[in-house]
């Protein structure tokens, strides 16, 4: 599975820092996970599980959420949301400012095989901050448009001289969603293959179960897993 994608889609980078610059008139909130990072990482909300900017949690999982006040104020990040035709959960923008760490960690769930993904756009940042995922270092421009595996090990740090601000769109997968993902080399076909592939225990009862009857169709699938089973030995 791809750990990474970055889609043929640049957004205007004018009218991002425009909305970031009004954002930045306001109240953010220090992130809640204390223990994940050093340095100074705020976040303000689009949208929201309360409806409240200052309700900066976000749980790849099923809620309701609702939009801001400050989504009306920012009409370019407006229009991309509703241009990205998929449910959408959390919607925050990031701040992580000069000399600011996070710290490598995973966020459970936060994969499209899991049925709940997360976009980056990037609205301001800078050639020095260095993101890692999956042990892969990437460098994610002003105004493209990314999706990231976030269950890898990932982590930042911005040793430049300017905040790191990126709207993170959390949202749930449907046939639109698939569709984008597949056109830019994602593989469902082999997702598929590694949902439906059983454990040991599994595969010996259907051999146990197909032995019992006869004929070359049960037989060909008696090889097939006998062979996985091989394979995996």
């Amino acid at each position: 599975m791809k750990k990474y994608i970055c889609f043929n889609k640049r957004f205007n980078v004018q009218l991002l820092k425009q909305d970031l610059a009004i954002a930045t008139t306001r109240n953010w909130k220090e992130h809640f996970n204390r223990n994940d990072f050093e340095g100074k990482w705020e976040s303000i909300s689009l949208r929201s599980a309360t409806g409240s900017e200052l309700d900066i949690l976000a749980n790849c999982d099923q809620q309701s959420y609702r939009d801001t006040n400050l989504l009306e104020h920012t009409p370019y990040l407006k229009s991309i949301l509703e241009e990205l035709l998929f449910d959408k959960e959390a919607v925050r923008i990031l701040a992580l400012y000069p000399g600011g760490e996070i710290k490598p960690h995973r966020d459970r769930g936060c994969d499209y095989k899991s049925k709940h993904f997360r976009l980056h756009i990037p609205l301001q940042t800078n050639s020095n901050v260095h993101f890692t995922v999956g042990g892969e270092r990437l460098f994610l421009e002003e105004g493209s448009l990314w999706y990231i595996d976030f269950d890898q090990i990932h982590s930042i740090e911005n040793k430049g001289n300017e905040m790191r601000a990126h709207l993170v769109i959390d949202g749930i997968r449907n046939q639109w969603t698939d569709d984008l993902f597949a056109s830019h080399g994602y593989d469902l076909k082999e997702e598929q293959e590694k949902e439906t592939e059983y454990d040991e225990e599994t595969m010996l009862k259907i051999i146990s179960d197909l032995e019992k009857m006869d004929g070359p169709a049960a037989q060909a699938i008696i090889a097939q897993y006998k062979k996985k089973l091989n394979e995996r030995a």
